[in-house]
């Protein structure tokens, strides 16, 4: 998998399943964006480029639109098509999409852009879009304000190193982007609300860089994210807990 970065492809391999119980879904404004920016509606079609385990086909199926999806890594696309069996991954990379010339509506990428955000890609996603066809970004960004998520990432911080994130913001230097018009942005308040092991602990085993580690670091990283749990009154000994995040979403539109 030459295209995919290799942080990427190994991390999301191993942690297909955290990310299906530990990764959040998407706000109901995430539809109405998508209706109203991206003006899906029946009849219209989507590609979800980089679609993982599928977290956000839910918000895809609220606009009536016809479904594609591109996912490079097996684990996770075994994971997209057990729970959405209707729907068939196209082969392909985001460099290299299986798809004719003006065949698709939009194409959105959700929680993934960062990962291969360059200008072939950008030349590909608009060589596949139809005239006045739409690209969708949209990320879940955990919600640093909040004392004990900055805690989480301090935590991971160490391990990071130069794997592309969406919080680096790098991907926004291929925009302005040839072809497209400006990129419109749209915020949302959201929360994920489960067990603590599987919306904060699963949650952070589930970062690429993190679910790559050895299996005993990632022992200590998931202690220690406990020990937060269990210091912050909000989260010690709750069934249920809230994962607060800022959903950013930007939308560009194909100029012919």
């Amino acid at each position: 998998m030459p295209d995919i970065h290799p942080i990427a492809a190994n991390g999301f391999e191993r942690a297909a399943s955290n990310y299906v119980t530990g990764r959040p879904d998407y706000p109901p404004e995430a539809v109405n964006w998508l209706i109203n920016d991206l003006h899906l509606a029946s009849g219209k079609s989507v590609l979800d480029l980089g679609a993982g385990t599928g977290k956000f086909i839910p918000s895809l199926r609220a606009t009536g639109a016809q479904i594609l999806a591109v996912e490079p890594v097996a684990a996770m696309r075994a994971e997209l098509v057990r729970n959405n069996p209707d729907i068939i991954p196209t082969e392909g990379t985001a460099q290299q999409i299986s798809l004719e010339v003006g065949t698709i509506d939009a194409v959105t990428c959700a929680q993934a852009f960062h990962w291969f955000a360059t200008p072939q890609v950008l030349a590909e996603i608009r060589r596949v879009l139809r005239p006045k066809g739409i690209l969708g970004l949209i990320w879940n960004k955990r919600d640093e304000s909040v004392k004990w998520v900055a805690a989480l990432s301090e935590i991971m911080q160490p391990y990071e190193g130069d794997v592309p994130r969406h919080h680096k913001l790098e991907w926004q230097k291929v925009f302005p982007a040839e072809g497209f018009g400006p990129l419109i942005e749209r915020r949302f308040q959201h929360c994920h609300y489960g067990v603590p092991q599987e919306v904060i602990v699963e949650r952070i085993l589930s970062v690429s860089f993190i679910a790559t580690l050895p299996v005993h670091e990632q022992t200590k990283v998931a202690a220690r994210i406990w020990g937060i749990i269990g210091s912050t009154e909000e989260l010690d000994g709750k069934r249920e807990v809230a994962f607060p995040y800022l959903t950013m979403a930007y939308s560009a539109v194909k100029l012919d």
